[in-house]
């Protein structure tokens, strides 16, 4: 440890805090293993990791002296620990994929020359001579000791700080498979024998490397929607000084009750109140809703939304760490943690691997000795059990699938972010769906059917003059004359004179109708009487197949929208669903899917606006639309193309044969184990065959995932008056 950690500890009252990178950790039992470790230290009030990121967050009572010591303790464990810095971290993540996919590469160079090295030899049969024979082996000794020793790095490195710590992982024994191997070939190479195993050994290795790249590329993945989300956040902001003056400050250092100048185009640097001025915001953070909201004295406002009027001065309600953006990215990081802590099938079933291999291993050596066989049949016989039992076709068995499901939803327009994302998916049975920019368009229409044509012209050539997403539904109706004395009273609408008429545009009460209820935007013309003009948000038009589909393959569905409660119930009946909740923030979003997860539902959350990242990064599955905000694609599962919800009962019904084949691979996996492994223990397989019995476990466990380009599209019966496509093979 070389970087004292005190000076990256954050104090709040009584309380410390740290943020660590961990190196080390790849699996559930690692993270149960370091959460466990740490809470058990005295003092500590919580330790909470995200595998996906390799952070860790520790809270505890106390000084900041203790930081090192913490780092101490999980070396003492088999991990490595340093600062969590965002930049390095992801800098780290990417020199790490291109370590492994070096390794994996000169792995697969390797083997490919040891193989046709080999190949010699074994076609070459008595008719080789033992020089010719002894000249292949060394040339192949040559090729896999070095080979060997640059790509197993990742495999060595992991067993020796586990043994260092005294203790163990899955890389031990693989560890040890391939040093015995090589061990023994370069034995029998020195003494001119008949066989020798370096192609098992880089064969063991690269079949490795491959699910170690898949797993680092998935990982590596996750983190983004937090660091996105800290993109937003302002870093400076304008202060007022006492003397009236203006100063630039961090934001950090902004405190309760201090005065802000926010200019138009500049992002709300820390929750407050409205002290003068009025303007309109870009609250799609808060709301999820596209059209500007119109705020004045007295009015909160939220960090990350964005001024698009006139400048205003606020006064600081809370500091940067307590804002709503940072909420925001609190929740997301916690939703994503509880993520990682899905445990994969593969993770389980490997929890047993290490002892039970080293336990039957040493009982294959010990009892070949007993029964009167010789060291050297004893060892061949202990590594034919390590390199047979090599958990490939376990480690396959989760990534083979994965790699074709997601090459299948990618050619149809699904994009997987996730590594265990198809394995959640496939247990859903329950879907919340946002409404704006998901189930509809995003983009706001007016019905014009029962205005009269002259006076829509006028209305529509006074709505010309407003930027506002009701106003420009207006637009297209305009006619070409000059509008005079046109006034904007913030926040109401529009008056002006066009043509000798005097014609008033938005809200109910601004026009003078006494129709307070009916949703929608409000004109008058002169003293006629007031018109409504109906403006909707209209439905995508793959949305009610999409929804009939779902209830078709057996889910449930909602929707959770910030908008009008009129609004939001007419699109549910729209399209059938009766579980509609209307005017809901972010954190209303999170605690509906909880309160589902609590009723024992699997919940995946649709959206697309940065508003609905928790609800998504908490849900047990989730998908964003490919046309929705970055942060929400981030924080999403599932990510669909083509600005369409067409593909998502594709992707339900991808993510449940997947769920199948796993299985189905599970159990080819555990069925070779159970058939070759007494083979090997009682002396009928070499190390070659070994090596060739597990590419062979592992070649079934591929062919078994491939079968997964077979599943064809949702063949259910399209809703009436839909044809949004057929089954497909």
């Amino acid at each position: 440890m070389s970087v004292a950690l005190a000076s990256f500890v954050k104090k709040d009252g009584q309380q410390a805090s740290l943020d660590l990178v961990i190196g080390g950790a790849r699996c559930g039992g690692c993270l149960a293993k370091i959460e466990n470790g740490l809470r058990e230290q005295p003092g500590v009030n919580q330790a909470r990791m995200n595998l996906s990121t390799s952070r860790l967050h520790i809270v505890w009572d106390g000084g900041a002296d203790r930081a090192d010591g913490f780092a101490r303790n999980l070396e003492s464990m088999g991990f490595t620990a340093g600062p969590y810095i965002p930049d390095d971290a992801e800098q780290s993540d990417v020199q790490q994929s291109r370590k492994l996919l070096l390794a994996m590469a000169v792995a697969a160079f390797g083997l490919m020359n040891v193989m046709i090295l080999s190949i010699a030899v074994w076609s070459g049969g008595a008719d080789m001579s033992e020089e010719t024979r002894a000249l292949l082996h060394w040339l192949s000794a040559a090729i896999a000791l070095p080979i060997a020793a640059f790509s197993g790095r990742p495999f060595f490195a992991s067993a020796w700080q586990a043994l260092r710590a005294r203790t163990t992982n899955m890389d031990v024994p693989i560890s040890l498979a391939i040093l015995l191997a090589c061990g023994l070939s370069l034995w029998e190479t020195w003494h001119g024998e008949v066989h020798t195993y370096f192609d098992a050994a880089l064969m063991l290795i690269f079949l490795l490397l491959i699910g170690r790249v898949l797993d680092n590329r998935l990982r590596a993945r996750t983190g983004l929607a937090a660091r996105q989300l800290a993109a937003l956040q302002v870093h400076n902001a304008q202060r007022l000084t006492s003397d009236g003056g203006v100063e630039t400050v961090p934001t950090t250092e902004i405190m309760l009750g201090d005065r802000l100048m926010v200019a138009s185009g500049e992002r709300i640097p820390v929750d407050g109140i409205i002290m003068t001025g009025s303007s309109r915001l870009d609250a799609a953070l808060v709301t999820g809703e596209t059209a500007l909201q119109s705020v004045e004295i007295g009015d909160p406002v939220y960090s990350g939304t964005i001024n698009r009027g006139a400048p205003i001065t606020i006064e600081a309600l809370k500091i940067s760490a307590d804002s709503f953006l940072a909420d925001i990215a609190s929740m997301v990081e916690a939703g994503q943690q509880t993520q990682a802590r899905y445990v994969r099938l593969a993770d389980r079933a490997a929890r047993a691997y290490v002892p039970i291999v080293h336990s039957l291993a040493l009982l294959t050596f010990v009892g070949w000795l007993m029964v009167g066989g010789t060291p050297r049949t004893a060892i061949l016989n202990a590594i034919a059990v390590l390199i047979i039992t090599c958990p490939c076709a376990l480690g396959l068995a989760v990534p083979a699938v994965q790699v074709v499901a997601v090459g299948r939803l990618f050619a149809k327009g699904v994009l997987i972010r996730s590594g265990d994302a198809l394995e959640r998916l496939s247990t859903i049975r329950h879907i919340v769906f946002d409404k704006t920019g998901t189930l509809t368009e995003g983009r706001v229409k007016a019905d014009v059917s029962r205005i009269d044509p002259g006076d829509l012209g006028l209305i529509a050539t006074l709505a010309r003059h407003s930027t506002h997403p009701m106003s420009e539904s207006l637009h297209p109706f305009a006619d070409a004359v000059e509008v005079t004395h046109v006034e904007e009273v913030e926040g109401s609408g529009l008056r002006g004179q066009i043509l000798g008429h005097t014609v008033c545009l938005g809200q109910a009460a601004f026009v003078g109708s006494d129709n307070l209820d009916a949703p929608g935007l409000w004109a008058r013309i002169d003293n006629q009487t007031a018109i409504l003009i109906p403006v909707r948000d209209t439905l995508r038009p793959e949305a009610a197949d999409t929804v009939f589909k779902l209830k078709e393959m057996g889910l449930t569905l909602s929707i959770l929208s910030g908008d009008a409660r009129e609004t939001a119930n007419q699109v549910g009946a729209e399209l059938g669903i009766n579980d509609v909740t209307a005017r809901v923030k972010p954190a209303d979003k999170l605690a509906r899917i909880s309160a589902l997860q609590a009723e024992g539902n699997s919940v995946l959350m649709v959206g697309d606006g940065i508003n609905d990242a928790p609800a998504l990064a908490h849900a047990d599955a989730s998908a964003a639309l490919a046309s929705g905000t970055e942060i929400s694609r981030s924080a999403s599962d599932i990510v669909l193309q083509g600005d369409t919800l067409a593909g998502l009962p594709f992707a339900v019904q991808v993510a449940r044969a997947a769920r199948r084949r796993v299985q189905e691979n599970f159990g080819l996996a555990i069925g070779y184990n159970m058939l070759a492994v007494p083979l090997a223990v009682f002396g009928y397989v070499t190390p070659l065959i070994a090596a060739v019995a597990m590419s062979a476990s592992s070649l079934i466990v591929t062919l078994n995932a491939l079968r997964m380009r077979q599943v064809g599209q949702y063949a259910g019966p399209s809703h009436p008056g839909q044809n949004y496509g057929k089954a497909q093979r």
